[in-house]
C-alpha cells in the first residue's frame, strides 16, 4: 500500500471534466451525465474553486426544495475541496475518502489539479493487486516459480 497515487493515476484517463460556477446545477448535471460521472471540478479560469457532487445535488438542491434550472452551481457546490499530492500513498487517500467521508480527491501540484482520484479507482486498484498476488501465491505453491 506503499504505492503513491501518481501510480493509480497513469492507469486512467488525465480528462477530468469541469464546469464553471455560473452554470446551473441543471446545466452541470446533463454535463455529469453526458460524460457518465458522479462528480465535475469547477473552475474559476484555471483556478480549483469548488467540487460538485451527486450528494450535493441530493442534499443541497433536491433536498432544499431548489430548482435546479434556477440555482447556480456557485450556490451548493462543496467550496472546502480535500485535496492531496501524487506523493499521497494509496493507504493515506484511503483514510482521508473514509474519515472525510467522500468519494472524490483533486490531486494538486503547486496549486494546480493534475488529475482526479476516485474511491472507485483505488477499489479497482486494490482488486487487481489482490488478484495478482493470489495468483503470484498460487504459482509459488504449485511450484510454477523457481
Amino acid at each position: 500500500m506503499n504505492t503513491p497515487v501518481s501510480a493509480l493515476l497513469e492507469r486512467k484517463s488525465p480528462l477530468v471534466h469541469a464546469v464553471t460556477s455560473t452554470m446551473t446545477v441543471a446545466e452541470a448535471v446533463a454535463e455529469m451525465n453526458r460524460h457518465h460521472v458522479g462528480c465535475t471540478i469547477i473552475l474559476d479560469g484555471v483556478r480549483l474553486s469548488g467540487i460538485f457532487t451527486e450528494r450535493d445535488v441530493l442534499r443541497r438542491v433536491v433536498g432544499a426544495g431548489l430548482d435546479p434550472k434556477r440555482t447556480c452551481v456557485a450556490d451548493v457546490m462543496t467550496k472546502e475541496i480535500i485535496t492531496i499530492t501524487p506523493d499521497t500513498v494509496v493507504e493515506d487517500a484511503l483514510l482521508v475518502f473514509t474519515e472525510k467521508r467522500c468519494r472524490h480527491l483533486p490531486v494538486v501540484v503547486d496549486g494546480r489539479m493534475i488529475g482526479l482520484l476516485s474511491s472507485g479507482d483505488v477499489s479497482r486498484w486494490m482488486s487487481d493487486v489482490h488478484r495478482s498476488e493470489a495468483e503470484h501465491l498460487k504459482n509459488y505453491i504449485s511450484g510454477g516459480l523457481v
